[in-house]
């Protein structure tokens, strides 16, 4: 009896470790200007924005996708997350998009720099791990960041 109430007592505290393991789980959070609470995106029409496939959105607002450099954790999560891609395939996609006149989106050096350019550029579209994020900018969405681990990278 006494040995079945510790596995018991072994298990709830098992699952309640995990549920706060969960809860500290870093997302992508996918960030806009607080002036621009207009914005909204499904994954399909982020992609097409960080494709350069949409340039403004529905009121005219003109959309300017910001990204991490290649080879940071945030950017890989995102990119196979959202844009589908893989490094290799998004440079050969750039590459054709570069010769028709169209320039990737901006590369910016930390989660930091992003959460500062999109603050104060209207209708700039970043992401960055969500303990990044502070009172000067939008949350327009969360993304699962599978392989995060719990504290901010």
């Amino acid at each position: 009896m006494r040995t079945g109430r510790r596995v018991a007592l072994c298990f709830l505290g098992l699952l309640a470790a995990g549920q706060q393991a969960w809860a500290a789980q870093v997302q992508i959070a996918v960030i806009t200007a607080p002036a621009e609470p207009h914005l909204s995106f499904d994954r399909d029409t982020l992609r097409n924005v960080y494709l350069k496939r949409i340039f403004v959105d529905a009121e005219g607002t003109k959309l300017t996708p910001v990204n991490l450099p290649p080879g940071t954790p945030v950017r890989d999560a995102f990119s196979r997350t959202v844009v589908r891609m893989s490094d290799e395939r998004m440079q050969d996609y750039w590459d054709k998009q570069y010769f028709q006149g169209v320039s990737p989106p901006y590369v910016l050096g930390s989660d930091e720099a992003v959460v500062r350019f999109v603050a104060t550029t209207p209708g700039a579209v970043g992401y960055v791990a969500s303990c990044h994020v502070d009172a000067s900018v939008h949350v327009v969405m969360l993304l699962p960041w599978t392989g995060a681990t719990s504290t901010c990278p």
